[in-house]
């Protein structure tokens, strides 16, 4: 038995052929293009970019450094390329309301022209309406409009007058204001002289200045009504002559944009408004506020400029945006504030675009794991998906409870594919937390991890390492370094079968073995220098693991490579820190005793046992009872221990090694030190694949190598997990000498025949197994403890 479970050294590590690699060097291949054993994600891409269906956005999964991302760009970049160029953005002023900007759509390109337009516009109009203003022509009638309403007034007062001189009054005008005064010989009397007249005469004065001031009064009642009149003249010349000077320039452009029905009627009512508002223009003089050339020019920029907010002018095909830092603002643009005086103010000018402006008409690309970072990002998100329209918003106002005045700028209608790059697990949690998410997100695409190794596959391979050594400015390989990378990547998949497409980690390699080709002035990369990579790489990592070993080395953790005992055998384990996995040994211990606790988990009961190490121990309990106890009752106290472990421990590959431990403590039978056990049993005891295969029997070899091995050392895996060993040449070479054995169980007797060098012993027809084995004592040990029990009570 023990010689039909010991592993061949073909068996222990699959290497790659060279003859399947027909080139002496990657210079003569052919570039590899597309991605590397992507058939599904490429198949689901494509579905997902030609379904255009609301709803079919897409979601790109799998594990970082398998070219996802790359993937999903290239891909969306050599379709947009060929679909059609979407429109452009520009916000204007609403001369209606100026709280709430228009948003206008033109044609790719158009925008800018309009905006110049717009700006000439203006420039044509700042030297237009005032020289309409000062023409002969506008003065001549200004003029006239100002002297009929001067006429009236005149005529008004000379009436008055007439009358005045009549009764020897005098009219004068001092500042505006009209005043009587009593005459006597052609001159004004002034108060002192006024006072020596008759009283009868004062009194006739008084009376007649009296009437005559009544009857001025009746003459300028309607004053205001002429001017009135006149400043509705003036007004209307002014608007006639503004609308004079500036509909020529208005004509050709409202032709230009007739088809632009948005840019026509706004050009209409800039055209309104500009012969509306000339007064701001052309400056009327104010006091103490002169109207300078420059204060022109920014009332007209600042209310009739045109605020370009997407330009796809030099876009070719759909635009593909990808936004690194998905914030609120950078998603759906922003209005910005100044200061003026600490007070802050905004207009029309200072609305920005986001991300999905500009990929409007196109494709999206966000990290999912980013856009969740964000708040109230993924829910603006969804709802601009399913309103199809983008609108510039601050969120955060509604929690500050500060409150601006700002701008409700137009919805711009969006048509935009989304394309979010994540994790599985990220995929799987919004799939479950949120109910929109599958309707929103239809496409998956997802990303394999690793490729059949098929002939076909290793060609494609190389060729991949061509171009990304091209694509690195590398030198190129030997097809023995392919070779060596083929086999490296079917380590990294943990699968003979396999290759890894983790192509991210394959650059770093190849970049790292060029730099060793350039220290050891070679032309080329070799075999030599991808080993030397891996070693070198292997070294920076290797501090904690080093310490592990010198622990038990100088015996502070007690691990035997030699000798026997009863209750004590070594187990396997796998320590992960960051991207660093290395494997290390672990003194199981079990104890039996009679009684009726069952198996008691050690690890469990002080809460250091994870759920699955946990299940892993309860299962030896029903394999006890099915193998052993099928006619007696099992009545059993034993405690198991994963020994000077101080963390949480988890999975259940353990559970192999701990029920051989705990039938070596009941049988009192001892288990070889010689060897290390990892697997996982059923209730049936047949053994299970476990994870990290291949470090784990390294980790028990650098042990049993820096102790001296005596070729009785190895170690013990189950049998499904043949296909994953891909092991180091140091151990493939040991296990040629004879020096190390690494053996494969399907199911628990196989296990204890290595352990215990002894027949395991098979079930007999009555039920009972031979003689003499090692199941015969356990049931005899069980029966013996299970009768002692039974006395007790």
């Amino acid at each position: 038995m023990v010689t039909e479970t010991r592993l061949s050294q073909e068996q222990l590590y699959r290497s790659c052929d060279p003859e399947l690699l027909p080139f002496k060097t990657t210079a003569t291949l052919e570039p590899f293009s597309g991605f590397f054993g992507q058939e599904r994600a490429i198949e689901a891409m494509d579905f997902g970019i030609g379904m255009r269906r609301p709803g079919y956005n897409l979601f790109v999964m799998g594990n970082p450094h398998t070219g996802r991302f790359s993937f999903a760009m290239e891909n969306l970049k050599g379709v947009a390329k060929k679909e059609k160029k979407p429109g452009d953005w520009v916000y204007l002023n609403n001369l209606k309301d100026n709280r709430n900007p228009l948003a206008i759509p033109f044609p790719a390109g158009k925008a800018l022209q309009f905006k110049r337009d717009i700006k000439n516009i203006i420039e044509s109009a700042l030297t237009e309406m005032p020289a309409a203003f000062e023409s002969p022509a506008y003065q001549r009638k200004k003029g006239k409009i100002e002297r009929d309403l001067n006429r009236y007034y005149d005529q008004a007062i000379e009436g008055v007058e007439r009358e005045a001189r009549e009764h020897s009054i005098a009219v004068y005008r001092d500042a505006g204001s009209i005043g009587f005064t009593p005459v006597a010989e052609g001159q004004a009397m002034d108060e002192a002289v006024f006072s020596q007249l008759p009283e009868d005469v004062r009194d006739a004065f008084t009376k007649a200045i009296s009437d005559l001031e009544e009857k001025l009064n009746e003459a300028l009642t309607e004053l205001p009504l002429w001017r009135r009149e006149a400043a509705e003249k003036l007004k209307n010349l002014d608007r006639d002559t503004a609308r004079q000077a500036i509909s020529p320039l208005f004509q050709p452009i409202k032709d230009k944009y007739a088809n632009i029905s948005a840019a026509a009627d706004y050009l209409t009512e800039m055209e309104t408004s500009l012969v509306k508002n000339c007064g701001e223009i052309v400056g009327e003089e104010k006091l103490l506020e002169p109207v300078t050339d420059a204060t022109r020019r920014s009332y007209m920029e600042s209310n009739y400029g045109v605020n370009l907010l997407v330009n796809n002018e030099k876009v070719k095909g759909a635009p593909v945006v990808y936004e690194a830092h998905p914030s609120y603002e950078n998603l759906f643009g922003r209005v910005e504030y100044t200061s003026e005086m600490g007070a802050l103010s905004t207009s029309y000018k200072l609305i920005r675009p986001g991300a999905l402006h500009r990929a409007n008409g196109g494709y999206l690309v966000l990290e999912a794991e980013k856009l969740l970072e964000q708040p109230f990002v993924y829910g603006a998100l969804k709802r601009a998906l399913k309103s199809h329209e983008i609108r510039i918003e601050s969120p955060a106002s509604e929690y500050t409870g500060i409150s601006t005045i700002t701008l409700t700028p137009q919805a711009v209608p969006l048509s935009v594919k989304v394309v979010l790059i994540g994790a599985r697990n990220i995929y799987y949690l919004l799939q479950e937390l949120d109910h929109d998410f599958e309707k929103m997100f239809r496409v998956v695409v997802d990303f394999d991890e690793d490729v059949r190794r098929t002939p076909q596959a290793i060609r494609s391979y190389a060729r991949l390492m061509k171009t990304l050594a091209e694509e690195e400015g590398l030198a190129p390989l030997t097809r023995r370094a392919v070779a060596r990378l083929v086999e490296h990547s079917s380590r990294q998949a943990e699968d003979q079968e396999l290759l890894s497409a983790h192509i991210g980690e394959l650059v770093d390699l190849l970049c790292e073995a060029d730099f060793k080709r350039i220290k050891e002035e070679d032309e080329l990369i070799n075999a030599d220098h991808v080993e030397m990579a891996l070693n070198a790489k292997e070294r920076r990592t290797a501090r904690m693991s080093e310490k592990i070993a010198e622990g038990i080395l100088n015996e502070t953790v007690l691990i035997d490579t030699d000798g026997e005992a009863v209750g004590k055998s070594n187990g396997l384990t796998v320590l992960q820190v960051g991207d660093v996995a290395f494997g290390t040994p672990a003194r199981i211990t079990a104890t039996v005793h009679p009684g009726n606790r069952g198996i008691v988990d050690i690890e469990r009961e002080v809460t250091l046992g994870q759920p699955i190490h946990s299940k892993g121990v309860l299962i030896l309990s029903g394999f006890l009872g099915h193998q052993y106890a099928q006619d007696f009752p099992l009545a059993l106290s034993a405690s198991i221990a994963l020994e000077q472990s101080y963390g949480y421990v988890d999975g259940d590959s353990a559970s192999l090694a701990e029920v051989c431990t705990l039938l070596s403590a009941l049988t009192h039978i001892p288990i070889s030190q010689n060897y290390a056990t990892t697997g996982s049993i059923n209730q049936y005891g047949e053994v299970q694949a476990i994870g990290g295969v291949n470090e784990k029997i390294e980790g028990f070899f650098n042990l049993c190598k820096t102790r001296g091995l005596n070729g009785s050392q190895g170690v013990i895996i189950p049998k499904a997990n043949v296909r994953n060993l891909m092991l180091k040449d140091e151990v493939v070479d040991a296990v040629k000498q004879g020096m190390f054995s690494v053996y494969a169980v399907a199911h628990v007797d196989e296990c204890l025949e290595i352990l215990m060098q002894r027949k395991a012993g098979r079930r007999k027809e009555d039920g009972t197994f031979t003689q003499r084995s090692i199941n015969a004592q356990v049931v005899k040990r069980l029966r013996e403890i299970s009768q002692a029990k039974a006395d007790d009570a």
